[in-house]
């Protein structure tokens, strides 16, 4: 069947095929993470229902192999300090952890409809202190923190909690400052210089979908990202220089900045291979720390470094700009949905002369096709022939075989590019557009959105000339609308929303060129016409 197809149909095919399989395999071979995430929700689980005080080991406090021969007695890992916001519940353990982080507000919610928690129940958790000294670090293991305060309540002016663990050689002094945007800044004291790490913490485990990242990352001062995800981290790397470190999911981070520059942190691998991140500390420690959703607005305005936490992976180069004109835009119509329609619009506007261009040359091979399909059959046997025949055909009447893919193949780039921008933006949470779509970040429970943006790619392809010589290749075409509405239903409204309106602009524009050309060959049947007849009256 291949064989018979025109090189700009088998672009085609490879170009849809390709976008098919991105969006099919991703759907049926889930990230491991996702797997990972899920038992770890169940151990959280098992673990509220436990009514004995938990024995811990140093790797289970760390999140990691610390060393194989550290075992510990039983430690009560009760909550030592509740910090109230009206967003947000923070609890501090005995441990001097961050062990959990509550957010308040609905459009949050996990997937079972749940107040969102940042920090899972296992792993190693924000602010945790590992000594290098195995003796002092079992030692600390088993001894509580104290704090000057058991309960913050956190409503504008910022709050400050001092923690306290003495142990028999050293004491560990914790000064913990915290805002109601969410960051905090931490100064860690030592009585004695003793060589310890001070951890990040477990990223959030909270809304994942297909082609998220997750895992890791760090940005340093030359403006470099080092994204390790879930599953990949191998042996131990160690960054200095570094601006900020996050452990992310799709939309939320735990975050740590505000390092001197000669800071050592360390990357390593748990036994999942999952990145694990830490930092060697000094005696005297300053630094400062976020837990929340990676909203622009929120990061920017705590320190604009922090930015730089919001990934799209590939296409951050292309994504960055376009959420900025996102945000722009919403700040006209004050609505993320008339947004997406109005970045939708400009992008069409900028793309208008390529993609006309495409169009134009579809419908030149498309009235070209029967003369094409003349010649192949009147040189089969000589394919050199018939090869350069078939080029001065497309010479003599401006068409390129190519001239409708290649507009398409530097479009799939801007559409990954909106595709990470709509995926990974946080502010489309709860976001509503109007009618029945009252959450951009979600899909589109009524399948009103993903049935309507089917049926424009099926018009639109309707209305987009073809030249198939074979049966089966129109037959896969058709099928591509149903496939494309398959895929699209559990994909987030927001970008489904982008994906119809994408289809409505093409449907305009290619009824356009469609009219165009109509007018231009009714004009020149007429003008055969009325040289016919002023053929006839000079012959008469």
């Amino acid at each position: 069947m291949f064989d018979k197809m025109t090189p700009n149909q088998r672009l085609i095919v490879a170009v849809l095929l390709s976008f098919v399989f991105f969006i099919a395999y991703t759907a049926i071979f889930p990230p491991e993470q996702q797997e990972a995430a899920l038992v770890a929700t169940q151990n959280a689980k098992s673990a509220q229902t436990a009514t004995q005080t938990p024995t811990l080991k140093a790797e289970e406090a760390a999140g990691h192999a610390v060393s194989a021969s550290e075992k510990i007695a039983a430690n009560d890992l009760s909550t030592l300090v509740t910090l109230n916001n009206s967003k947000f519940v923070l609890k501090m353990d005995t441990l001097g952890r961050v062990a959990s982080k509550t957010l308040l507000q609905d459009k949050y919610n996990d997937k079972n409809d749940k107040h969102a928690e940042l920090i899972p129940a296992n792993g190693t958790k924000p602010l945790f202190i590992r000594f290098l000294d195995e003796n002092l670090n079992e030692e600390a293991l088993k001894t509580p923190y104290t704090a000057d305060k058991s309960a913050i309540t956190l409503e504008g002016e910022p709050q400050k909690v001092t923690l306290t663990q003495k142990l028999s050689t050293l004491t560990v002094t914790k000064e913990i400052t915290f805002y109601d945007d969410g960051h905090y800044d931490v100064k860690v004291a030592l009585s004695e210089d003793k060589k310890y790490f001070i951890y990040l913490g477990q990223r959030p485990q909270i809304t994942e979908q297909m082609m998220t990242v997750s895992g890791a990352m760090v940005y340093t001062d030359d403006q470099i990202v080092t994204i390790i995800e879930d599953g990949d981290a191998q042996g131990r790397k160690t960054f200095s220089g570094v601006e900020l470190i996050s452990a992310f999911d799709q939309y939320s981070a735990s975050i740590m900045y505000g390092f001197a520059k000669d800071t050592n942190i360390i990357v390593e691998r748990d036994k999942e291979s999952n990145p694990v991140l830490y930092f060697e500390a000094l005696q005297n420690m300053n630094f400062s720390g976020y837990i929340g959703q990676k909203e622009y607005k929120t990061l920017h305005a705590i320190n604009p470094v922090l930015i730089n936490a919001i990934e799209y992976g590939w296409f951050t180069f292309a994504s960055k700009p376009l959420f900025q004109l996102l945000m722009w835009l919403h700040g006209i119509f004050g609505n993320w949905g008339w947004s997406i329609i109005g970045l939708t619009l400009i992008i069409r506007v900028i793309l208008y002369p390529l993609t006309y261009k495409g169009m134009v040359s579809m419908q030149k091979m498309k009235d070209i096709a029967p003369q094409i399909k003349e010649l192949q059959a009147k040189y089969k046997g000589d394919p050199q022939r018939m090869n350069a025949a078939v080029m001065d055909m497309y010479k003599k009447h401006g068409a390129n075989p190519l001239g409708g893919c290649l507009p398409m193949l530097l479009q799939i780039p801007v559409f990954f590019a909106i595709y990470r921008v709509l995926l990974n933006a946080v502010e489309l949470q709860g976001a509503p557009w109007m009618f029945w779509v009252s959450d951009l970040s979600r899909m589109d429970g009524t399948f009103i959105l993903p049935i309507l943006m089917g049926a424009s790619m099926y018009y639109q392809q309707k209305l987009t000339p073809s030249n198939f010589t074979d049966p089966i290749q129109e037959k896969i075409f058709k099928y591509l609308p149903v496939i494309f509405t398959f895929f699209f239903v559990t994909f987030p409204s927001g970008l489904v929303l982008y994906w119809f309106v994408n289809n409505l602009f093409s449907i305009a524009q290619q009824f356009i060129v469609n009219q165009q050309f109509k007018n231009a060959k009714d004009a020149a049947i007429a003008a055969h016409k009325h040289a016919q007849k002023h053929v006839e009256k000079e012959n008469d």
